[in-house]
């Protein structure tokens, strides 16, 4: 196979990767992405038509697949699946048992699908990895993979939390925001706290309990960059 070719396979993969994580995405986008021409990404176009996917076509506005289309499996590299292990490494030391529960069985998912030479390989780097217990704190925590629902869904979460030193539980509502990972204090979320009137970091470890209500709340403006330039010189946990 000639190395175009080779480039074009490789680019029309992409390309579909990308309309289906999208809902549109522009000829203009798709150009900038791979660092070829906008008439390119229109021959390519034509040519995942030309061999039966359904490339949606929204005059002015963008490409998508037709809803209801589905990719077959995606083939990862030998690079990719090492990458992925690297990450289960550090993902069972952030101490969050939804989130290393999640990731596991996203995992086995992957492994799946892995040629057997490459699952041979990523096993052998698997048990050739360590992580400092530097890296770890006594932190544990529960409910990240739930707030991150939350989040996304932009419903109100309803918590019972324990402040600082008083270690007395308190009811908060909040609305999620973003999260921060701490080496010293683990997972946090940046949630707008609806008692304080403001934004606060809440250790995910010091949740006691949570409820996610059918409330959702309208998105805040502030972006996490803004929000960590803010706290960067007088950042403490909610208390």
């Amino acid at each position: 196979m000639k190395f175009y070719d080779a480039t074009r396979i490789s680019r029309l993969t992409a390309i579909l990767t990308s309309l289906q994580g999208k809902k549109l995405v522009t000829a203009s986008e798709l150009a900038a992405k791979f660092s070829v021409s906008v008439r390119t990404i229109y021959r390519d176009l034509k040519t995942l038509e030309l061999a039966g996917i359904p490339v949606y076509t929204e005059e002015g506005k963008g490409y998508s697949l037709m809803e209801g289309y589905k990719l077959p499996p995606v083939m990862f590299t030998e690079r990719e699946a090492n990458t992925l292990i690297t990450i289960e490494h550090l993902i069972h030391k952030t101490r969050d048992t939804s989130l290393i529960k999640e990731y596991n069985t996203a995992l086995d998912k992957i492994k799946a699908v892995l040629r057997v030479g490459t699952k041979e390989k990523v096993a052998l780097l698997s048990k050739r990895i360590a992580i400092s217990p530097a890296f770890a704190t006594q932190n544990s925590s529960n409910s990240l993979t739930q707030i991150q629902t939350a989040l996304t869904d932009f419903k109100v979460l309803k918590i019972s939390y324990e402040s600082g030193n008083q270690k007395k539980i308190i009811e908060r509502e909040i609305e999620p925001f973003a999260f921060y990972y701490s080496l010293e204090e683990s997972w946090l979320v940046i949630a707008f706290c609806r008692l304080r009137n403001d934004f606060r970091m809440f250790r995910l470890d010091r949740i006691h309990s949570l409820t996610m209500s059918d409330e959702t709340f309208s998105p805040h403006q502030i972006t996490l960059a803004s929000y960590l330039e803010q706290k960067q010189k007088n950042y403490t946990p909610d208390k």
